[in-house]
């Protein structure tokens, strides 16, 4: 007798599907998240030289260098040797203004020095060094036709708007070094 074959069909078993529901979910209370959180800034890098005792030993008395020492009681400026401008605190606030008109006199009479420290008392805020440094770098001035600046490098200019006069930023020493004050 001839025995019979019985091939038993097989059904296919149902395939699982991934359940992306929760991944999904998840994803989009994220990724709002993310993109609020994100920190969006531009980072601007300025190249500082410590001063070192082995660069005052071969300091020449001779070369002029713009020092500008930030104390309790106000900005002293020095050319390295003397002091030759005291500049008091204004309502228990430091003069920048003036501090930052003393720089442009300082750059007309000496437009080939680019070298300045700035030296701060221990006890006086981070936040004033960084504005003490900012006035010495570079000054905003409006622009007076071809000859605004009296030659000094343009570091950035904006454009006039709503009728406002047009200003510049001049750069003044740009090479700034920081440091203690003595």
């Amino acid at each position: 007798m001839a025995r019979k074959h019985h091939y038993k069909r097989r059904t296919k078993a149902d395939a699982h599907e991934i359940d992306v529901t929760t991944f999904l979910n998840l994803m989009v209370v994220l990724v709002p998240f993310l993109l609020i959180t994100a920190v969006f800034s531009r980072l601007t890098i300025v190249e500082l030289d410590l001063p070192s005792s082995a660069s005052q030993s071969n300091h020449r008395p001779d070369t002029f260098r713009v020092e500008v020492i930030v104390r309790e009681e106000g900005i002293e400026i020095s050319n390295g040797t003397a002091i030759i401008a005291s500049i008091p605190k204004k309502e228990d606030e430091f003069d920048l203004e003036t501090l930052s008109d003393f720089m442009v006199m300082l750059k007309q009479q000496y437009p080939s020095h680019d070298a300045a420290s700035v030296l701060m008392e221990a006890q006086i805020p981070y936040d004033y060094l960084i504005q003490v440094m900012d006035v010495v770098r570079s000054v905003e001035l409006p622009v007076q036709g071809q000859e605004a600046g009296g030659g000094q490098a343009v570091v950035d200019s904006q454009e006039v708007v709503d009728g406002q006069e047009q200003m510049q930023l001049y750069a003044l020493f740009s090479e700034i070094s920081v440091g203690d004050a003595p």
